[in-house]
């Protein structure tokens, strides 16, 4: 097969309410066999992306695919062929997935896979699945930092997961007082804490990540040597760049107006969905929301939501 041609493929991250997310081992019969992949298949001519993911879910698990959303698109050479796998969440489905090709399932869950071995193509869309759906952005600065803190508490208590400490306002050494102070409770229930533009005080506090401004996007040579790093975006360029730099996410803004900038201009719906069409890495919307918003945010190809005032309402 001529290494120049780049075969579409279709694949399925079949999620359940719980969190988890089915894996499927490769037949004796096919390349890479034994391995395990998300559902799938090629794209046949004539076919777009989202009806491969419906023939073949149907062909290959015997299910019906009610819900679906676009999610991430990834580019991947084996020695054989290079591949793009167009990822759908799906998380609606008539019928019970049962194997029509001989193969072995697994139920898995983010951050716990213990199937192995998987494809090389999947390890990053694995890595994806340990982001949650929701991202909340502090806001010390109006609510003030006890009020802050004990409405942090609540929202990890039930289940926030991802946050990001952003304050601009505040000094080096009350910054620190602060992150040291987040930083307790997001450990203390298993979320992950990233700080704005600052990568020595992230590793400091013992932060999982830093988000990078889009100054620092534009300015950085290499992605900084931390677990988790994002990039705060706001247009096609700036995406991209988050991807060559190899950012785990992005966040991308704005999406509708917003109480801070009243008359700006925003992507809206149709825009963001344009910008995120066919990127490898999750992207958050950012930007006039609330969480009514999250399933509109991933019918236009989001990840999940970031909220900065609505992630602390009371």
């Amino acid at each position: 097969m001529s290494q120049s041609k780049i075969v579409e493929v279709a694949a399925a991250v079949l999620q359940r309410p719980d969190g988890s997310f089915l894996l499927a081992q490769r037949p004796v019969d096919k390349i890479w066999a034994g391995y395990w992949e998300f559902p799938g298949g090629k794209v046949e001519p004539g076919e777009t992306p989202r009806d491969a993911l419906l023939r073949e879910l149907r062909e290959e698990l015997g299910i019906t695919v009610q819900t679906a959303y676009p999610w991430l698109t990834h580019v991947f050479t084996y020695p054989h062929a290079t591949v793009r796998l167009n990822f759908f969440r799906v998380t609606a489905w008539g019928g019970e997935p049962h194997p029509h090709e001989g193969q072995q399932f697994a139920w898995q869950y983010p951050g716990r896979a213990s199937v192995e071995p998987v494809l090389p193509a999947n390890a990053p869309i694995l890595r994806a699945l340990e982001l949650p759906d929701l991202y909340a952005i502090s806001n010390a600065a109006e609510l003030g930092v006890e009020p802050f803190l004990a409405r942090l508490k609540t929202r990890l208590d039930a289940g926030l997961r991802l946050v990001q400490l952003r304050e601009k306002d505040l000094s080096r050494n009350e910054l620190r007082e602060l992150a040291l102070r987040v930083a307790t409770l997001t450990h203390a229930c298993g979320a992950k804490l990233l700080l704005n533009g600052d990568v020595a005080l992230a590793q400091e506090v013992g932060a999982a990540g830093v988000q990078l401004t889009s100054t620092q996007l534009a300015e950085l040579k290499e992605r900084p040597a931390i677990d988790w790093c994002a990039a705060s975006c706001h247009n096609a360029e700036e995406l991209r760049r988050a991807e060559s730099l190899g950012c785990d996410f992005a966040l991308l803004s704005p999406v509708l107006p917003t109480r801070s900038h009243p008359g700006a201009q925003h992507l809206g719906w149709a825009g963001f969905a344009v910008i995120v069409a066919g990127t490898s890495i999750p992207v958050y919307a950012l930007g006039g929301l609330v969480e009514d918003d999250m399933r509109v945010a991933w019918q236009h190809g989001a990840h999940g939501i970031a909220l900065l005032r609505q992630a602390w309402v009371s």
